[in-house]
């Protein structure tokens, strides 16, 4: 809706002309409401002009845009509004989001969406896609993925300027979060992906992260060795040790 500035003038006109029916005192009650309402009824259809089509337009927008969001998508916008108690752009939606590992193989470099990422790994990137309206396409925005880990620490932040288009965007992180040589993967746990846009909290998403396989058979192997010094802590140090409690022994049983 926009104001019609052109009826402006007409509708003072009569609304001088029924303010002096009113002030005769000719009409009565009646006749001065029907007036009154016939006015009223004027000023809503001249100075505000309605745009059914844009109107409709926007109704459809929206269950349309959640059809096409992923699962992911859904999860991360709903977290990003309770925690900041509400949508952060009406023209920028968020329709998917998650993490893009690599891993080098016989084959070549092998490069998988997934919500759980493994020690076995290269790297991960994380990526969203966004669905631009032409009201807030050309121009640059400020996107900033973080990575926080299980105990509340960021293992990953990265910032990058991306100029936006209309229609639908896929857009990668520059530059990936390292997992071979990460020792916080080793611990594993669930992890948060922060995405904001020009500062504004976009998205929130959780994900699985797991020890390779090396770190898994680290951790047995140095579990199985705790163990046996535990059981060589038992055993006496030296012969001496050893014959002293052997007659320990058999004093006790000859009583």
């Amino acid at each position: 809706m926009r104001i019609r500035q052109r009826n402006l003038a007409w509708l003072s006109v009569l609304a001088a002309l029924i303010g002096l029916v009113f002030l005769s005192g000719a009409a009565s009650v009646q006749v001065m409401a029907v007036l009154l309402a016939v006015w009223i009824g004027a000023l809503v259809a001249s100075v505000l002009e309605v745009k059914p089509t844009a109107m409709l337009q926007n109704v459809r927008s929206s269950p349309l845009k959640r059809m096409r969001m992923s699962t992911e998508a859904r999860e991360a916008t709903e977290r990003a509004q309770r925690r900041s108690g509400g949508p952060i752009y009406k023209d920028t939606s968020l329709i998917d989001i998650g993490l893009i590992s690599s891993h080098s193989s016989p084959e070549g470099m092998v490069m998988r969406k997934s919500r759980t990422i493994s020690g076995d790994d290269d790297g991960v990137r994380p990526f969203i896609t966004l669905l631009v309206e032409p009201s807030a396409a050309e121009r640059h925005a400020t996107l900033r993925f973080e990575i926080i880990d299980h105990r509340g620490q960021q293992q990953y932040v990265h910032e990058m300027k991306t100029y936006l288009r209309d229609g639908e965007m896929n857009i990668l992180a520059d530059h990936h979060l390292p997992l071979v040589t990460n020792e916080m993967i080793g611990q594993g746990g669930e992890w948060d992906l922060r995405v904001t846009i020009d500062g504004g909290l976009a998205g929130l998403l959780s994900f699985n992260v797991t020890p390779s396989l090396y770190q898994r058979e680290n951790s047995m192997a140095r579990a199985r060795l705790e163990d046996r010094i535990e059981e060589e802590d038992e055993v006496p140090l030296s012969l001496e040790d050893l014959m002293r409690s052997q007659r320990r022994d058999s004093r006790g049983g000859n009583r």
